[in-house]
């Protein structure tokens, strides 16, 4: 109950949240306001590509990059500047922008342009105003839609031609909110786009020097010969443009192909009730598009397959253990001695329970190390993020802080993998602390080489330059490696783990298991329960991760995180007694695999999943199963290191509490 308590309070407290330090900017009327381009998104490819890679218009002098930091990098994040003039408080009616040529038009047997291919892979741009990123809003006959999320479509496909055309016209919504002290300036609160197809008839013409001193110079590029009403020039009253006179009777849409003029309105308005400290909650929330209660309605569906499994526990496991206790701890009978029936059930192995895994040890414990490095790093990230600390206001942190917590975790997977491996008895230290320092970020790295040469075969920004490249060798080598044989050093100095009962030197033999305790078994029973407990966050997860969605219910992911950690802990630890019963003593790697199976399921999820992305590319197949394949890696590693420490303690704890003859 407490923990529900303090997941609302969570939750509540995420709304609006910003870092101290992070102070608004308040432009003063007729400040240039910047418009910034982002990287072009699409959900058919998965492949973010640069803005500038279409014919768009650019600014004078060329684009410019943006300071990016190393999350944003990683992210595939590209921002430059725009050429879109836009000044605080001030409107503009059907501005030019400029003329571009777009290539060839659409014909059988002909390769089609680039934005013909960009639209018809359903590429969306993505435009940033005072750090917000551009609504969508989408009108027809009868409804006016906006999507806070995914940014909006390069254009569009005709259904009955099955033609394509370009969003060459923009209304630029951008609403600001009063300061309180100043009152002459304005803090921008909102920004939303509309996209309109126009075809515009022109004959390109110079620039008109002819403005007044003091008002925003508009920039003429051509003379349009069939103008709607916002962009004719004779018209006395000056219009935005408007959805009717776009669709008009005769108007048509711009086709992606030929010289095309790209316009732009500038619509300002006042929103007295928002404030800058909650612009983010609309887009956080997704216009509640994904109520609450669905996340509670899936942590309360968490919650039963704990209680269900606990009570579970507490009629086998606690019930069983009392009386085996009372069993084991009594004095034996003459009788009961003579018919040697002293010694039955999972005391029969206490010679033999502790005995180092026959396969392997070393993976085992450099597999185990990993996986409390990841924990460790799950948990401080998820944490963080719960706090408010990792705003999504602030583009890459997220990333860049699991990168940064993974790395200085090395010293975590460094000490665990010491402590167990001289558990077990080995002796190449240097080889185990190698393999935990160099094996699952070699595994990672090497994958993430392979994903950046098809990237970059593909023209995508997800493709990160060299220097990040280096500074990733970096915290590698640099920070974490030492790190890990740092940790690995004091985990060699302390004595091994040590155990309530001795072990033989001739290890006992096993009798033949039931079909129920064999290892398929116990892998597809032991993922499916933690699986069921987190897979609806796990959707929306991955809709952030694939579909550019948002996902800021880090609270919820909280009390997630912690069920799923119960959940595995509980079900191995059960599956371990029915294993011990069994007289089979060979847990170590049964307890790792049978919680890590969690991560089969999702990688057996991920193939349902992909289904939704409407994806067909060799590249993009490449691209999700080489991501979703390391993730589960990762997560196996991490639920693995969960199952068998929880064994660990309760092996620990049951024949500790037994008197041994």
């Amino acid at each position: 109950m407490r923990s529900l308590i303090a997941a609302t309070l969570l939750v509540q407290g995420v709304q609006g949240f910003y870092l101290p330090g992070v102070n608004p900017y308040s432009f003063s009327e007729g400040e240039a306001v910047k418009l910034k381009v982002n990287k072009m998104t699409s959900q058919k490819t998965l492949l973010p590509v640069d803005y500038y890679r279409l014919p768009f218009c650019q600014p004078e002098g060329g684009p410019k990059m943006d300071h990016e930091n190393l999350g944003e990098f990683l992210a595939g994040d590209r921002i430059e500047s725009s050429p879109y003039r836009i000044n605080m408080k001030v409107d503009m009616y059907c501005e030019q922008l400029c003329i571009s040529n777009l290539g060839r038009g659409e014909q059988k047997g002909v390769s089609p342009n680039k934005m013909v291919r960009a639209i018809r892979k359903n590429y969306h741009n993505n435009w940033i105003v005072d750090n917000i990123p551009a609504a969508s809003k989408v009108e027809d006959d009868t409804t006016v839609t906006t999507r806070y999320w995914q940014g909006f479509p390069v254009g569009f496909i005709a259904k009955d031609t099955k033609r394509a055309y370009v969003h060459n016209h923009v209304n630029i919504e951008v609403q600001y909110h009063s300061v309180e002290t100043e009152p002459d300036k304005g803090r921008i609160v909102r920004f939303t786009v509309e996209p309109f197809s126009i075809k515009h008839d022109f004959e390109a013409s110079a620039d008109d020097d002819d403005a007044e001193e003091g008002t925003v110079k508009g920039f003429k590029v051509a003379d349009i010969t069939n103008p709607i009403e916002s962009c004719n020039p004779g018209m006395s009253a000056k219009q935005h443009t408007r959805y009717e006179m776009v669709y008009a009777r005769g108007r048509e849409p711009q086709p992606a192909s030929g010289r095309v003029l790209f316009t732009y309105d500038v619509i300002w308005n006042e929103n007295p009730d928002l404030h800058w400290a909650s612009r983010w909650d609309i887009y956080l929330s997704m216009d509640n598009a994904i109520p609450a209660k669905v996340h509670w309605l899936s942590i309360l569906n968490s919650l039963v397959i704990v209680v269900v499994l606990s009570a579970m526990i507490g009629a086998i496991l606690v019930r069983n253990l009392r009386r085996d206790f009372g069993r084991y701890n009594r004095l034996a009978s003459d009788e009961e001695k003579a018919e040697d029936l002293e010694e039955f059930g999972w005391k029969l192995v206490h010679a033999d329970v502790f005995r180092p895994p026959s396969f392997s040890p070393l993976l085992l414990a450099v597999c185990c190390g990993t996986g409390a490095q990841l924990f460790c790093m799950s948990i401080l990230t998820v944490l963080f993020s719960a706090m408010g600390f990792l705003s999504p206001s602030n583009r890459g942190a997220l990333i860049m802080a699991q990168l940064l917590l993974y790395v200085l975790m090395g010293s975590v997977a460094g000490y665990v993998t010491s402590r167990l491996y001289k558990t077990f008895k080995g002796k190449s230290w240097q080889k185990a602390t190698a393999a935990v320092a160099f094996g699952f970020p070699g595994i990672c790295f090497g994958l993430f080489i392979i994903m950046n040469i098809v990237a970059l075969s593909q023209g995508s920004s997800d493709a990160v330059p060299v220097t990040t490249m280096i500074v990733l060798l970096v915290l590698w080598f640099g920070i974490s490696t030492p790190l890990v044989f740092f940790g690995a050093y004091f985990g060699y100095k302390q004595e091994a783990i040590e155990f309530p009962v001795n072990t033989s030197s001739i290890p006992r033999q096993i009798p033949d298991q039931p079909w129920f305790m064999s290892v398929p078994f116990s892998l597809m029973v032991g993922g499916i329960l933690p699986f069921g407990a987190c897979f609806v966050e796990l959707y929306f997860i991955l809709a952030s991760v694939w579909t550019d969605q948002y996902y800021y219910v880090f609270a919820f992911l909280l009390l997630v995180f912690g069920i799923l950690i119960i959940t595995c802990a509980e079900i191995t630890v059960l599956f371990n007694y029915f294993q011990l019963t069994g007289e089979n003593y060979h847990w170590w790697w049964r307890s790792f695999t049978t919680a890590g199976s969690t991560g089969i399921y999702v990688f057996l999820y991920s193939f349902v999943y992909f289904k939704q992305l409407e994806a067909n590319a060799f590249a993009t197949y490449v691209l999700y199963f080489g991501y979703m394949g390391l993730a589960s890696l990762g997560l196996f590693l991490m639920t693995g290191c969960v199952g068998l420490m929880s064994c660990l303690l309760f092996n620990k704890t049951i024949f500790g509490s037994i008197k041994i003859d």
